[in-house]
């Protein structure tokens, strides 16, 4: 069996992106790509308002604790499983992405259960109702993680229809959920409807695909992609443990309710995050594409990426100054008032990201993982030290204004990483790995 390493191919003929039906198929995944997001990110919206609006401020910032410690977790079960399979199964014959597919999801599975483990043990640890709501987290990881591999692996295979219906079944089953969780009034009892419902969708995941997930297999895959998976998982928990070092930070300098508000702040950006996130799920496959077909197009592509999400992002934000407090009150009820003090700057900070999202899918389709770490790593360093210095000089907002400016800067060096990376990608061949042996499923 291959190992799944790169090996070199001669690119295919450059017009092909610019072929009207290359075009057309490119915007139907991109639009599938966005529907899902829209449906996954609107399960989001629902479990943190219903929470923001049923348990009140501080309880609101102990599941918001919850929520970027889950964030964690799924960016390690990501860069171990999905982000490899993305990079290298994405557009590959059938038999090639299910052998693929059965490795990387028990890799999922496996990473949600062991980590599960650990939360469950840290719940009478910690005590309280943040104990409990971790030990709800740990019940849940295993679904949560799978479901989010389903996902990913349809975007692999083009198939976005049937990740958008698999998000779907996950907010239909969470609306029930909900309501039995807003009856015992807890914060782990909102955790623990949130993940049954992501159960649900990893069960009709596996009727989709029709593909068991194989934990045994994660042994393989983690071997067999060892020289992409073990760097972005550093980078992705780079990006998500910065995401928990400000929460935790912040929690600590300024108060556990500015971990609500925060989040308050980013549940107003939600509706554009959705649109940045679906994009997310397809880009990195669709610059692989442009890269095997017309090399030579994809700083282009990566530019209008990343400024057209940076500009979607600064429409968004100028939309959110204009609600009214009334209209405000009645979707983040008393969350609101602190929130919408950190629009314009939590709109900086998504825009810069923005910017940076570009560069970052053409860095993973050059498969440049040691540039991409060493951007991401820089990145979650300006995060954590503008997130945390700007609570010491001026509390919550400063917070905020310290991410937007180190957003900003971290945008500028994935652009140059980018460019260094194509200088090199002129004197190599392009860079692609297709096993010529799939493992059974």
């Amino acid at each position: 069996m291959s190992t799944g390493k790169e090996r070199t191919t001669a690119p295919a003929d450059p017009a092909g992106p610019a072929r009207p039906a290359a075009r057309r198929a490119m915007a139907g995944r991109l639009s599938w790509g966005l529907a899902d997001q829209a449906a996954s990110s609107a399960t989001n919206f629902m479990v943190g308002i219903y929470v923001a609006r049923s348990l009140g401020l501080a309880a609101f910032g102990v599941f918001s604790l919850a929520w970027v410690t889950y964030g964690v977790v799924l960016s390690v079960s990501r860069g171990l499983s999905t982000d490899p399979l993305m990079v290298r199964f994405s557009g590959v014959p059938e038999a090639a992405w299910r052998g693929a597919v059965a490795r990387s999801s028990g890799t999922a599975l496996g990473v949600g259960a062991a980590v599960g483990v650990v939360c469950l043990a840290l719940g009478p640890v910690l005590g309280g109702s943040v104990g409990t709501a971790f030990a709800g987290l740990g019940v849940v990881l295993p679904g949560l993680l799978l479901q989010d591999a389903w996902r990913f692996s349809f975007f692999a295979a083009g198939a976005g229809r049937k990740a958008f219906l698999n998000d779907l079944v996950m907010g239909v089953a969470l609306v029930p959920a909900m309501l039995v969780a807003a009856r015992v009034g807890s914060v782990a009892a909102f955790v623990l409807a949130w993940g049954a419902s992501a159960a649900v969708a990893a069960g009709y995941g596996y009727l989709q695909s029709g593909i068991r997930p194989r934990p045994a297999g994660a042994r393989t895959w983690l071997r067999e992609q060892s020289d992409l998976g073990y760097r972005y998982l550093v980078e992705n928990v780079g990006v998500s443990g910065a995401g928990q070092l400000r929460a935790y930070g912040l929690g600590a300098i300024v108060g556990v309710s500015a971990v609500g508000v925060v989040r308050g702040a980013e549940l107003l950006l939600g509706p554009f995050l959705a649109v940045l996130m679906g994009l997310s799920l397809v880009t990195v496959a669709e610059a692989a594409r442009v890269l095997r077909q017309a090399p030579h197009r994809l700083r282009v592509f990566c530019l209008l990426l990343g400024g057209g999400q940076a500009a979607a992002a600064l429409l968004w934000g100028a939309a959110l100054l204009l609600v009214p407090d009334r209209f405000g009150e009645l979707v983040l009820g008393g969350v609101w008032h602190a929130a919408s003090e950190l629009i314009v700057p939590a709109t900086l900070g998504v825009a810069g990201a923005s910017l940076g999202t570009g560069a970052a899918a053409g860095l993973r389709a050059l498969a440049a993982a040691r540039r991409s770490l060493r951007c991401q790593l820089i990145a979650s360093t300006f995060y954590v030290a503008g997130g945390l210095g700007g609570a010491v000089a001026a509390g919550t907002v400063g917070s905020a204004w310290g991410v937007a400016a180190a957003t900003l800067l971290s945008s500028a060096v994935w652009w140059l990483e980018l460019r260094a990376a194509l200088r090199e990608h002129h004197h190599r061949p392009v860079p692609e790995a297709h096993p010529t042996s799939p493992s059974p499923t």
